[in-house]
């Protein structure tokens, strides 16, 4: 089993609550930062720009994704070159459709030949992954995301399709393709297996990174233990069968 140091994968922090996403900047292990609606939503965040602008005041050099959350191509296309202008590092999210499953591939196209840099999310097939590689500009920088993890949760396995999708772009210059949504940790040596460029990981599986490479004898005890204290913190009792 490779080290944690020794992957080659980049591990982005997937989030919105920024004391987490501050600790993880500290982390030399992460790479880059991701944020959808629904994570800032959860963290209670209700002024996006606000909260947009002060993360970025602290994340200066790493990637950071921050979505657009309108449902018409038009003004997908505003927040986008919007949420653009906020820094070098940032880059666009932009759903792979809208909610009526109508392709963005156009609105893609447009932010692409612009220079904007982009995140193409929640993708799940693979003739999505090929649509979105032949609209994207080659020499502009995106990440196409591809949530490996719902696939997964449809009982497929993920790793054929990434690496099939890994073909596709191969075609493009700087774009880089991530594996989204994990599941576990084992996901990570996974996606670095086939040589996935980036995965998001949130932090309840970032903090199981110190489990990497652990003895599994010391584990099973350590399980046992845990089990013990547990029952004990508990009070259980089982009285004594009358009879017996």
């Amino acid at each position: 089993m490779k080290a944690v140091a020794d992957l080659n994968i980049q591990i982005f922090s997937d989030g919105a609550d920024k004391r987490t996403m501050l600790e993880m900047l500290r982390n030399p292990v992460i790479k880059g930062f991701t944020t959808n609606p629904t994570l800032m939503r959860q963290a209670g965040i209700s002024d996006y720009a606000a909260f947009a602008h002060d993360i970025l005041s602290e994340i200066r050099e790493h990637p950071i994704s921050f979505e657009v959350f309108a449902d018409e191509f038009p003004e997908m296309e505003r927040q986008a070159q919007t949420i653009a202008s906020w820094g070098d590092n940032v880059y666009v999210k932009v759903p792979v459709t809208n909610t009526r499953g109508e392709p963005a591939l156009d609105l893609i196209r447009r932010l692409s030949r612009q220079g904007i840099k982009l995140n193409v999310t929640a993708l799940l097939a693979l003739d999505q992954v090929r649509d979105v590689c032949g609209a994207l500009r080659k020499d502009v920088p995106a990440y196409v995301s591809v949530f490996a993890g719902r696939i997964a949760d449809t009982g497929r396995d993920p790793v054929p399709l990434m690496s099939a999708a890994l073909e596709y772009l191969s075609a493009l210059d700087h774009a880089e393709l991530i594996w989204a949504s994990p599941r576990e940790l084992l996901n990570v040596f996974q996606a670095d297996a086939i040589g996935c460029h980036v995965i998001t990981v949130t932090g309840e599986i970032l903090r199981k990174l110190s489990l990497v490479g652990k003895d599994l004898h010391a584990y099973s005890l350590d399980t046992v233990s845990m089990f013990y204290k547990d029952a004990v913190a508990s009070g259980y009792q089982l009285g004594v069968a009358a009879g017996v």
